[in-house]
């Protein structure tokens, strides 16, 4: 189920970028109201240049809580050269003001996504949103006929920056990065979410291998540089510190406003091998094409990597360094044995076992290349498919 509810979460990460969509300016409408005003940079004291603007409608008392209820309406605007901005044809109501700029906090970098995904509808995770981000959000009232004028606030937000180099001394171009934030629970939480572009930071390293990662919470950080392969789950990646293991990383703390520089990253050229293999039913042997596969590491079961069945069977991870792992395959639909037992009325099959079962983990020691690894999982009854 909590893999379902991520579903809702790009659609509050719209809501906080004012949607996904770019929206034509309104014309001005007699029977509604007009929002006007002005957006400050804390830091400078100076006008907020090309600005987003977003009103997003607060939540009503007594509304829909359910996982269909549809999310608040939003309205958006840019500032001008005076950092000056106007919203018409708004409707009346009451609504929550905040504004994004390049460099300064940015929600989608300073929300814990992971605590909002947990929430059963997208109205929840919007309270929730609202919740973490109260204060940098301003309340406004809207009233027909009438113009509202409202003066708003960026604050510069943390930045964290370094380089990222190979053990030549070559630097790495074009690298993505991973970030995990301690929540207030002590726990880590990745900062940002995935949209179209797959990666939750899109920020990348220039051609001399610097980056600088802005628009964040003060907070203390897990700086990871992630090869520009594959997704944000399989790419190789290797944190501050020149480790593979998060757990073993350097943390980085910064303060709301705070730049901390010198987070650089060396990267090994050696050491680093293939884990491949194909996985297949027991009871005939044909391909199981869908599924995920995760390598974990064996001493605390930590996810390593995570890559997705090709329709052959197949997986294969690379740039793996040597150690203990555990190959982990979940949610293996037996596609062929479903499409054949179609026609005949039989409800869905799958394979596989829950988590931790001994039928779908396979132990492995990585010390070169490991490209023969071969799973079977054994058929679940059809009344009774395969635990995620």
């Amino acid at each position: 189920m909590k893999r379902w509810r991520w579903l809702w979460v790009p659609s509050v990460v719209c809501l906080l970028l004012a949607g996904c969509e770019s929206r034509r300016p309104k014309k001005p409408d007699p029977t509604k109201g007009t929002v006007t005003g002005i957006v400050i940079c804390t830091d400078t004291g100076k006008p907020a240049r090309f600005a987003t603007v977003t009103l997003s409608a607060a939540p009503k008392k007594g509304a829909n809580d359910d996982e269909d209820g549809p999310l608040p309406e939003t309205e958006s605007t840019v500032t001008d050269l005076d950092g000056r901005f106007r919203l018409e044809a708004v409707e009346p109501g009451r609504y929550y003001a905040f504004t994004a700029l390049e460099g300064y906090a940015d929600p989608v970098r300073g929300l814990d996504f992971a605590r909002i995904a947990d929430l059963p509808s997208g109205y929840q995770q919007h309270l929730d949103s609202i919740r973490q981000w109260k204060d940098h959000l301003t309340e406004v009232t809207v009233a027909a006929h009438r113009s509202t004028e409202v003066s708003l606030q960026v604050e510069r937000g943390a930045e964290i920056g370094g380089t990222v180099t190979f053990d030549d001394g070559s630097p790495a171009i074009g690298l993505h990065f991973q970030l995990l934030r301690k929540t207030d629970k002590g726990a880590w939480s990745e900062v940002g979410v995935a949209l179209l572009d797959g990666w939750n930071i899109s920020s990348t390293s220039d051609g001399r291998g610097r980056f600088n990662l802005t628009g964040l919470a003060a907070g203390e950080y897990i700086v990871c540089a992630l090869a520009p392969i594959g997704s944000q789950d399989s790419a190789p990646r290797i944190c501050l510190g020149n480790t593979f293991r998060r757990k073993d990383a350097t943390i980085v703390k910064v303060h709301a406003g705070e730049s901390a520089s010198g987070a650089d990253i060396v990267i090994p050229l050696g050491g680093l091998h293939s884990v491949a293999g194909t996985v297949s039913t027991l009871a005939d042997g044909h391909a199981v094409g869908h599924g995920k596969v995760r390598l974990l590491y064996a001493d605390d079961r930590e996810k390593a990597r995570e890559t997705t069945l090709l329709e052959d069977g197949s997986f294969r991870f690379e740039y793996v360094p040597e150690g203990k792992y555990i190959v982990q395959v979940s949610v293996a639909q037996d596609q062929e044995r479903r499409g054949s037992e179609a026609g005949s009325g039989n409800s869905e099959t799958a394979t596989g076992a829950g988590r931790g079962s001994p039928h779908n983990e396979l132990p492995v020691t990585v010390q070169g290349d490991v490209d023969d690894l071969q799973i079977q999982l054994p058929l679940a009854p059809p009344d009774k498919p395969a635990t995620p």
